[in-house]
């Protein structure tokens, strides 16, 4: 049996699950607390929807990306963040509580703007299809990435409401979960497309790493000369400098059917934690420990 015949499924449930346990991490609360930071929410989703999805064609056409990378790296740019953004923001003194109402907003929003970005990128890049395999979302594609994302989010917040003992024992669990799931399927990207990855890697390896590093450069810097203060550039500056990869593995791989576009945010999935944990360093040294 293909892989790509029974993949769609589990990365199906495997999401589901995924997005399950961020809804655990959420509340009404979190959603609420965006009139705290109004501007600072308006100029992250600025950066998330269009600044960085620009940078993304302009890396794709500056690198000469064949077309399903290009698509891929689009769709990696226009996902959101997710619990390893809130992860490094801690770690590293952004204000969390703001990473967790982005994270809150951006995803839905994601529901809007994914299915979009990726039509467009489609667009561009391969209108006639990309080695005969992509076709823009239709409707019921989008559809089914909508239910993917807000369905199980929701019931993760409702399950935190209703029962938050258990919702917090399910908390670890989660987050072990979603980094097995990304694992499994980044590996199994670039296991079966291992020969395109190696004949490509000297172009795709640079051009995703300079994408997350724009990516953690332009949050906090953007954030800066914006006059928002230093945990909020950082917290800015993670949430969309790292993005929820298993959505965009999950689109790739489950609603478009191709491997090749799912190479970038595999990856991806890899380097990120490699960029984030040395610009962390980077800003520690630049600015020293921001207290909470």
């Amino acid at each position: 049996m293909n892989i790509m015949e029974i993949l769609p499924d589990i990365l199906l449930i495997a999401l589901a699950l995924v997005m399950l346990g961020l809804g655990l991490e959420l509340s009404l609360r979190d959603f609420a607390r965006v009139a705290q930071y109004k501007s600072a929410v308006a100029l992250a989703l600025v950066l998330q929807v269009v600044i960085l999805p620009l940078a993304c064609l302009g890396i794709a056409w500056g690198f000469g990306l064949p077309a399903a990378f290009a698509v891929g790296l689009l769709i990696l740019a226009a996902s959101p963040g997710g619990v390893t953004a809130n992860l490094f923001s801690h770690i590293y003194g952004g204000k969390v509580a703001m990473n967790i109402s982005l994270t809150a907003i951006n995803t839905v929003l994601a529901i809007v703007s994914l299915p979009v970005i990726s039509n467009l990128a489609i667009a561009i890049f391969a209108p006639e299809g990309a080695d005969g395999t992509v076709v823009p979302l239709q409707f019921g594609k989008v559809a089914q990435v909508v239910a993917v994302v807000l369905v199980p989010v929701s019931l993760g917040m409702l399950l935190r409401r209703l029962a938050p003992a258990f919702a917090a024992r399910l908390h670890k669990p989660f987050k072990i979960l979603s980094a097995v799931v990304l694992a499994s399927f980044a590996l199994i990207a670039i296991v079966s497309e291992r020969q395109a990855l190696m004949d490509n890697f000297a172009v795709l390896g640079p051009a995703v790493i300079l994408f997350n590093v724009l990516s953690l450069l332009a949050g906090y810097f953007a954030a800066q000369w914006a006059g928002q203060d230093e945990g909020t550039a950082r917290a800015i500056s993670f949430e969309i400098g790292i993005h929820n990869s298993t959505l965009a593995l999950y689109v790739a791989l489950s609603v478009l059917q191709s491997l090749p576009i799912a190479l970038p945010a595999a990856l991806y999935s890899v380097s990120m934690y490699i960029t984030a944990l040395l610009f962390g360093i980077w800003l520690t040294r630049r600015k020293g420990a921001v207290p909470a």
